[in-house]
């Protein structure tokens, strides 16, 4: 199936000069979405994942059916003060300043190994983060899995040493 063509561009947004993915007309879509959630699941598998971890808010849209699907728990990865109990944190860099994950620290088991999804893939900052808390919990990142990846931005290469794997791939801006 050709996902590009469910990836409606959005120019001008969220600032002028940037061009939005918008990949909700592929969650309109059931045999789009239904196809998109079997192919992350086919290597969460692959990977051997115990756990998918994503960050709020659109990695959970398809974080939750990902870990379903492919037989796996779920952990959310939230902004700092939005987990009830004790968390691990950690802290990264955006092109405009500083920004945190957190996730339950009983959330990921010594030696577990954990799939890291986003639903895309730029600069590689947050997936890089999310990388970091399994790590920093004693578990093993089983790779990291995304919708779209942004090749051009070369996200990819703070990823070096974990297994990458998109979905659909934009070489150019």
């Amino acid at each position: 199936m050709d996902l590009k063509a469910y990836i409606r561009d959005i120019p001008d947004f969220p600032k002028p000069g940037i061009v939005f993915k918008d990949i909700t007309p592929l969650f309109l879509d059931h045999a789009a979405l239904d196809h998109t959630v079997g192919a992350l699941a086919d290597y969460a598998r692959e990977r051997e994942a115990d756990y998918v971890v994503s960050a709020e808010a659109r990695g959970f849209v398809l974080g939750g059916a990902l870990a379903d699907r492919s037989g796996a728990g779920f952990i959310l990865a939230r902004k700092p003060g939005k987990l009830p109990r004790d968390t691990a944190s950690v802290e990264y860099q955006l092109e405009y300043g500083v920004d945190a994950l957190e996730v339950h620290a009983d959330a990921v088991a010594d030696g577990s190994r954990v799939l890291v999804h986003d639903d895309l893939l730029a600069t590689g900052g947050t997936a890089e983060a999310l990388c970091g808390l399994v790590e920093q919990a004693g578990a093993e990142v089983a790779g990291c899995a995304f919708v779209i990846e942004l090749a051009f931005l070369r996200g990819r290469a703070r990823l070096a040493g974990h297994d990458v794997h998109s979905l659909v791939s934009y070489e150019e801006e």
